[in-house]
């Protein structure tokens, strides 16, 4: 994902009102945002970024963030002043999840520097947090589109990862299009229940656009 993407994905995905002041590792639990790379390779921005959408690998659900967040409402962000460079040994581990180093940096300053330590521990977090969601397999390498209900989406997920409930994810849309799946989990990374401010946002059927 190029730097534009990000400022549009942020409207979906980070209302403004929901940003709040704070302190490296004071947080509740943490929000695991994976964005559907269809969706993103088959609009303007995606067009132009080989990084994510030209190579030889095609992707499905990548993560676009593992956010801090408020058991109330609300989460922290940017939490350091000058936070460090994320080195390059620790983006190259991200990117085959995070398929863009400008998304990886974003994140890391945005979000990262609220969980407390280092990039490596951050990032490291983010691959654990991935490789214990389930994803279905209607969503591995779809060759035509997939529509259904965001219930439905939310339903196939829960078949997939025992124990997870509707009160622990949300779907996110684009239009008509599916943009991101979000899952809350415990800072243990078990699935734990929303704030009030993760909800589905999709209006009708949610159309996942197929992998090229």
């Amino acid at each position: 994902m190029r730097w534009w993407m990000l400022c549009l994905l942020c409207l979906v995905a980070a209302p403004a009102w929901g940003q709040k002041a704070g302190i490296p590792g004071k947080f509740d639990h943490y929000l695991l945002a994976l964005s559907w790379s269809p969706t993103y390779c088959a609009g303007r921005a995606g067009r132009g970024d080989t990084e994510q959408c030209g190579g030889p690998r095609s992707y499905g659900f990548v993560v676009h963030g593992l956010w801090p967040q408020y058991d109330q409402d609300g989460y922290p962000v940017a939490c350091v002043a000058a936070p460090p460079p994320v080195p390059d040994d620790v983006a190259q581990a991200a990117l085959p999840i995070m398929p863009s180093r400008k998304l990886i940096e974003h994140e890391w300053v945005r979000h990262g520097t609220c969980n407390g330590g280092t990039p490596a521990e951050f990032f490291a977090k983010a691959r654990a947090a991935f490789g214990i969601l389930h994803i279905p397999a209607e969503f591995v390498a779809p060759k035509s589109p997939v529509h259904m209900p965001p219930q439905q989406v939310e339903a196939l997920f829960m078949r997939d990862n025992p124990g997870l409930t509707a009160d622990q994810l949300a779907v996110v849309c684009r239009g008509r299009y599916a943009a991101e799946i979000r899952v809350c989990l415990s800072k243990d990374l078990k699935f734990t229940a929303c704030g009030k401010g993760v909800r589905d946002r999709c209006a009708g059927e949610v159309l996942f656009p197929p992998s090229r």
